[in-house]
């Protein structure tokens, strides 16, 4: 179902509800940020998904796995 936002989905799907409160409260945060953009709960599965990759990658940057990632020296 589609909802106007994140809020509006945890209001209306309880399981969505259930997910959202039980992420990380700092993740909690970080897809408020977005809630404009969250609609259905594929959409909030997608961005927990999207956050967690995107720190594995930063956490392999910092190691210097990618650091010839984009072509750089």
């Amino acid at each position: 179902m589609y909802y106007p936002n994140l809020h509006a989905l945890c209001a209306g799907s309880h399981s969505s509800r259930a997910y959202f409160l039980s992420l990380p409260v700092g993740e909690q945060l970080r897809l408020c940020e977005h809630s404009a953009y969250i609609h259905t709960a594929e959409d909030l599965h997608r961005r927990v998904d999207l956050a967690a990759c995107r720190e594995r990658a930063d956490r392999l940057a910092e190691c210097g796995i990618f650091r010839y990632r984009n072509g750089g020296k």
